[in-house]
């Protein structure tokens, strides 16, 4: 056992593990150590720059919280060069929703151009989490101040089976709906997305508080049968 490992085990919750196992069922329940997050930030925080280095040369790591520490030092990383490159390598690796969505890295935000281009080559790569990372990201980063329609595009042509893509397409389209109204209304209205992926779009924006009252009985209105 490794060091960080036997840190982790020492501090580790069954019982949370347990609860965990059941929310990620890509995973067997075997690899869930049942360390909590916050635990998990604070050990990528602390951790020397020696150690970090070390931990993120292996990439094959045995259990899920491993894989969501080597996450969460990646996000912390300043070298946006250094960083992608992280990324990259890992991203094969990642076999599970949580460790996906909760490594977007802080240093993307200042290199918008160069991470859009990375998003573009994440969407069309054959592994599930790869995908549904450069989904995560578009919704992170670029809803705001740097949103452009165009973007729709990039998620409208896939056409999956995964359930964790879908998912991804239907909260990013959501998160539209709450941040962007006046033109991802008009994907909804136009019907471009496939059935379930429109429908859980519509769920979730309803079951937001992003979304007013007014544009949520719209929506529901829009539902396909």
């Amino acid at each position: 056992m490794t060091k960080i490992q036997e840190l982790l085990f020492s501090i580790n919750d069954e019982k949370y593990g347990d609860f965990i196992a059941g929310l990620t069922p890509t995973v067997k329940r075997e690899y869930f150590i049942g360390v909590k997050v916050p635990a998990l930030r604070n050990i990528a925080k602390t951790l020397s720059e020696e150690e970090s280095t070390s931990f993120l040369d292996e990439l094959d790591h045995k259990y899920y919280e491993e894989k969501l520490l080597h996450g969460f030092i990646i996000q912390r990383m300043k070298s946006y060069e250094e960083c992608i490159k992280r990324v990259n390598d890992f991203l094969p690796y990642v076999d599970a929703w949580a460790i996906c969505d909760t490594m977007v890295p802080k240093c993307f935000l200042k290199h918008k151009q160069e991470v859009l281009k990375e998003v573009k080559k994440w969407l069309k790569s054959s592994k599930t989490y790869t995908v549904r990372f450069g989904i995560i990201v578009l919704m992170d980063n670029y809803l705001n101040n740097d949103f452009d329609e165009s973007h729709y595009d990039l998620l409208i042509p896939i056409k999956s089976d995964e359930y964790y893509i879908n998912m991804a397409i239907a909260w990013y389209f959501a998160t539209a709906l709450a941040k962007q109204y006046e033109s991802a209304i008009k994907v909804i209205e136009n019907k471009l997305l496939d059935k379930w992926v429109h429908n859980k779009a519509i769920q979730k924006a309803i079951e937001s508080n992003r979304v007013s009252e007014e544009h949520k009985e719209y929506l529901r209105t829009l539902k396909i049968k």
